[in-house]
């Protein structure tokens, strides 16, 4: 199940993110905003990288106008590997070799078709473990 978010720059790419995961019956929890009125990103971000962290979700999708703030909210969360993706191909690497559980987009930045291949990418890839395993524990240890 996917929990989502935004701030009124992503919300228009949150509803088009929405149609996606409902065509092909994948399950989410919106989070809000629930319009393009003016709110502030942390708390949205914060709170889906909690429910993402805790296990109530299995991944995360935020939006905002850049990606940028909600990706750095994201990443204060313990647990939470956020990645701010443009392209299918970072999309699918950072599934693959950082096992990224929030995907951060820009709703001003790319378009409704480039995003919708980026989410269907990084839903559909999984991570290969291996070496990438040791660099997460890592990772992992410093947040301890």
């Amino acid at each position: 199940m996917i929990a989502l978010g935004c701030d009124h720059g992503g919300y228009r790419l949150k509803e088009i993110i929405k149609n996606y995961l409902d065509k092909n019956k994948i399950q989410y929890k919106d989070f809000g905003s629930f319009s393009e009125e003016s709110v502030d990103y942390p708390e949205i971000a914060i709170n889906v990288s909690e429910e993402v962290a805790k296990g109530n979700y299995d991944k995360g999708i935020l939006c905002c106008g850049t990606g940028v703030g909600v990706s750095i909210a994201s990443n204060k969360v313990k647990g939470i590997r956020a990645a701010l993706v443009g392209d299918c191909f970072t999309a699918k690497a950072t599934r693959e070799h950082n096992d990224s559980n929030v995907l951060c987009l820009g709703g001003r930045v790319i378009g409704e078709e480039l995003a919708l291949m980026i989410v269907d990418t990084w839903l559909r890839t999984e991570f290969i473990g291996k070496h990438h395993t040791k660099r997460l524990e890592q990772i992992a240890k410093y947040e301890k």
